[in-house]
């Protein structure tokens, strides 16, 4: 595409936050953000139906304050992105609902993306673009992986591992539970072991042997070792339970990430995603990537968590690249793998009925 910078507002609503971002150029303009988690920390866990009724309510206002705080009207808008999959079903449908009627309205292309090539895309927009190649660590409540990213416009993304089971974000929350700590987990967890020593418990480090796979993850164990831990203390002291939990968990990520960099010569580490807010997980990062000479990049922690600025980001990357919009059919894909960071599946079509 050519002319002047094109406007690209993205949409965000694959979980329980409604987001808005409008980005130009690679320049985050304004954003907002809207959460239900209130809604469903009752439930200790994210209610699909509760959280699509608050995008439904939540998305104009949402859009409206981002713009609003851009100094743009509606009529500056040239592109819009939206957040495909993966996520929740419903919720998904809101914000690609919204997209098309903005889209539809205006008269602008339509772009469908990837949550988690979203998370990627953050970084961009504190610290300009990424190098070509790095390794990207992405740790949130339902993903953890290792990649390796090329150009995350048009080059497909390199899973160099993935969690076998409950990701770090997932064995967060559930420790928590156990603790008695309230939901979300991972800032819970966070706070609690501010008051706590790491090394009180004696938590495993899972697939770190000589013989396991360098690049997967397993938190299930980890989960399960916590809960036994708890289950035979008559008073468990809840600061050291969590100091011992994140300690074990930014051990094995950063450690993973770091090792990811050497072996394929890489010098920039990109850590990501929900748990790249986590205090020991950032701490720890910066210390063994400057003990191996790796430059590391994290997003403010702004835009670690889910938001529309990092859809918008990745709007903007494929709106410079060239890429082709999407189709006026596009559909959700509530699983969809991460391959790359465009993604427009098709609807569903039933079989035949017989």
């Amino acid at each position: 595409m050519t002319g002047s910078p094109v406007v690209v507002l993205g949409i965000e609503s694959s979980c329980d936050e409604t987001g808005a971002g409008l980005v130009q150029n690679g320049r985050l303009l304004g954003q907002a953000v809207a959460s239900s988690m209130d809604e469903h920390a009752r439930y200790g866990g994210v209610v699909s139906e509760i959280a699509a009724r608050a995008h439904v309510h939540a998305m104009a206002p949402v859009v409206r304050e981002a713009l609003d705080r851009a100094g743009l009207a509606l009529a500056d808008i040239g592109a819009v992105a939206v957040t495909t999959g993966p996520g929740l079903a419903g919720a998904l449908q809101v914000g690609v609902a919204a997209a098309k009627r903005y889209s539809f309205s205006l008269g602008v292309p339509l772009y469908g993306v990837h949550h988690l090539a979203g998370h990627v895309a953050a970084a961009t927009l504190d610290g300009g673009p990424l190098p070509n190649p790095c390794v990207v660590l992405i740790v949130s409540g339902g993903h953890t992986s290792l990649l390796l990213v090329r150009d995350l416009a048009r080059d497909p993304i390199v899973h160099l591992g993935d969690t076998l089971d409950d990701a770090a974000g997932e064995c967060f929350d559930k420790v928590a539970r156990i603790l008695g700590l309230p939901y979300p987990g991972g800032p819970a967890i966070d706070r609690a072991a501010r008051d706590g020593d790491p090394a009180a418990v004696r938590l495993p480090r899972p697939l770190t042997g000589p013989q396991d796979d360098p690049y997967a993850f397993s938190f299930s164990g980890l989960k399960t070792a916590a809960a036994r831990w708890v289950e035979a203390q008559r008073a468990p002291h809840v600061p050291d339970a969590a100091a011992a939990l994140q300690e074990a968990i930014a051990d094995v990520l950063t450690r993973k990430a770091v090792r990811a960099c050497t072996d394929h010569g890489i010098g920039t580490l990109v850590v990501v995603g929900g748990v790249a807010a986590n205090s020991r997980v950032r701490a720890l990062a910066e210390q063994r990537c400057a003990a191996a000479g790796i430059a590391l990049r994290v997003p403010p922690l702004r835009l670690c968590t889910d938001n529309g600025a990092m859809v918008a980001a990745i709007g903007d990357l494929l709106v410079r690249s060239g890429a082709e919009p999407a189709p006026a059919d596009l559909s959700v894909d509530p699983s969809a793998p991460l391959e790359f960071a465009a993604l427009t599946p098709r609807p569903f079509s039933p079989l035949p009925s017989r």
